[in-house]
């Protein structure tokens, strides 16, 4: 069994921290940081400036923690879906859980190509019209597997800009999300600007207000209904901190700069594409700084919902841009590979893998 501790999620501070323990220079730990951030390096032997002997000590304790992905799907649209293995945290346990899969999508469009992260392996929200909900929740993704999914991928040097809107609710690993877009955004680390790392949520109290106050990563809210009641049967978590609350919490945040704030509205035919829908948007979202993206819904098995016409599409966008909510209708990218708004599942994959083998 390994038993060794991944070096890829520490910060700068943990691995100076990890330096002196091991007898060796403080700044040891920022050679590791440069190494691992700066050049992505699959081994401690690859840290050249560190003396043999040291790499020897680290390597006896410790490893990367990366590993490449398993799978990939293409699509026709230049999409790209792959398979991570990562080790989750044991759903209620403090020890680790066997290895398992979390889905991570690559997204090219012209001069931007976007990554799509997951954070946990499956999810606890359950909304009706997720095809992650189905699954279940499997546990949380470690700060070094959230990070692997940036630093393996086979694209890494063209990213142009991550959405923690993948596989599982962001706030409900949160420490590990805001560890991981710390190192992201670090000077040690990628140093990406913020304004290149959405994170989505459909708001979990308490965590929600943590994650405006300590971070400055752009933030999406999914509504898919404005109606209180309506939206607690799409999203149980509505249940937990109502669309009403999650506004009113966002309206003590400034959204007029740098920072962005948007609404993912999945847009069922007629379920929540009625012109009150549309005029209830605009009441909830008056005096907020912030924009719309309607989603087409992707049919998932079981569940009675289906897609609005685009006519209907664009009157709605056209509505509520026209109301001073500035709205987009987001391009479905991957559904013929299951990479897109809603599909991601891994529940089946470990048979998947083996009739592939077999």
């Amino acid at each position: 069994m390994n038993t060794k501790t991944s070096l890829l999620g520490l910060s700068l501070a943990e691995l100076k921290d990890v330096a002196k323990r091991l007898g060796m220079p403080a700044f040891t730990g920022g050679q590791m940081a440069k190494w691992l951030y700066g050049q992505h390096v699959k081994s401690i032997d690859e840290m050249t400036n560190i003396s043999k002997a040291n790499r020897e000590k680290l390597a006896g304790h410790y490893t990367i923690g990366c590993a490449a992905p398993i799978d990939e799907q293409r699509s026709k649209d230049g999409t790209v879906k792959y398979l991570f293995p990562v080790t989750t945290t044991a759903v209620g346990e403090n020890r680790e859980a066997p290895v398992k899969f979390v889905e991570t999508v690559y997204i090219p469009d012209k001069d931007r190509a976007t990554l799509c992260v997951s954070c946990q392996v499956g999810c606890k929200m359950n909304c009706l019209f997720c095809q992650t909900g189905k699954q279940g929740f499997e546990g949380n993704l470690s700060v070094a597997d959230i990070l692997n999914q940036v630093y393996s991928l086979p694209e890494v040097d063209k990213l142009t800009n991550i959405v923690f809107m993948g596989q599982g609710e962001p706030m409900d690993n949160l420490d590990n999300v805001l560890r991981a877009t710390e190192i992201l955004t670090a000077d040690y680390g990628w140093a990406w600007s913020p304004k290149r790392i959405t994170v989505s949520s459909v708001g979990v109290k308490n965590k929600l207000r943590r994650f405006l106050e300590e971070s400055d990563c752009h933030v999406a809210i999914s509504m898919h209904s404005p109606l209180p009641e309506q939206r607690a049967e799409l999203m149980p978590a509505q249940r937990g901190m109502g669309i009403e609350e999650v506004v009113e919490l966002l309206k003590n945040y400034d959204f007029s700069h740098q920072r962005r704030l948007s609404f993912e509205y999945i847009v069922f035919g007629g379920v929540n594409d009625s012109n009150a829908h549309a005029r209830e948007i605009v009441r909830l979202l008056k005096g907020l700084d912030c924009r719309i993206n309607l989603i087409r819904f992707h049919q998932i098995p079981g569940v009675a919902l289906h897609g609005a016409e685009e006519k209907r599409m664009e009157e709605l966008r056209d509505y509520l841009t026209a109301h001073g909510v500035f709205t987009t209708i987001r391009a479905s990218r991957g559904e013929d590979i299951f990479a897109a708004c809603g599909l991601l599942s891994t529940s089946k994959k470990i048979e998947e893998l083996r009739s592939k083998t077999s």
